[in-house]
């Protein structure tokens, strides 16, 4: 039997692929209530070869390959790859030989479908409006997507105070004009400003880096249950 003492912990690893420090720490303050006492271990890193956003095709293609090599050469059980591009998704997943690779913007967008008829998309600007159109489109949900609303800001400006109301503004209009029952906040550096949007919009608001890192310790938790 072995012992227990040498037995390693469960173990998440979200990586932000951008590498600002700012977007980073929401994320991690963010994921605080899934921290379980008894539950795997969160840990949360930037990737240092990243830019500081990712704002356009070019930017997220440019993280994959570093993305997928971190993710194979590390021992986690479970990755969540923390950015709405879901960048290098299939090919972190070849990466993780088996073990499962969450996306924020496929849990995100996973989530709003249980909480109404159409969701939208509070975006960060309109590069990625397209890629977002184009993400939902290879999904097969597009009946389903009221539209994205960009905020024109980088990952960075995201976290602060000063662009909550923008981003309420945006919620709100994908509420009253494009008939969205639900939002997805399109960044994960928007992290820190979901409950407020939700209390002035009145309507559900998903922070996909929370969902996507909920999925992982379902299928971390869940994976020797009979």
């Amino acid at each position: 039997m072995p012992d227990p003492g040498s037995i390693r912990p469960a173990r998440i690893l979200v990586i932000n692929p951008n590498s600002s420090r700012t977007v980073t720490a929401a994320i991690d303050a963010a994921l605080g209530p899934l921290r379980l006492p008894v539950g795997p271990d969160i840990t949360v890193t930037a990737l240092p070869e990243g830019p500081e956003s990712i704002s356009s095709q070019q930017d997220a293609d440019r993280v994959v390959m570093p993305l997928a090599r971190r993710i194979a050469e590390d021992s986690a059980d479970a990755f969540v790859i923390a950015c709405f591009s879901d960048p290098g998704l299939q090919t972190a997943r070849e990466a993780a030989a088996g073990r499962p690779v969450m996306g924020i913007a496929e849990w995100g967008i996973l989530r709003a479908l249980t909480l109404g008829e159409r969701f939208g998309i509070v975006a960060l600007s309109e590069g990625s409006v397209h890629r977002q159109r184009r993400m939902v489109r290879q999904m097969g949900l597009g009946e389903r997507y009221a539209g994205s609303r960009p905020v024109e800001a980088r990952a960075d400006e995201t976290v602060g105070e000063a662009i909550r109301a923008r981003l309420i503004t945006a919620a709100r209009i994908l509420i009253e004009r494009d008939g969205a029952d639900a939002i997805v906040l399109g960044c994960a550096g928007m992290a820190p400003h979901r409950m407020a949007i939700e209390r002035a919009i009145g309507r559900p608001v998903v922070e996909p880096c929370q969902q996507a890192v909920a999925a992982a310790l379902g299928a971390v938790l869940l994976r020797e249950v009979p």
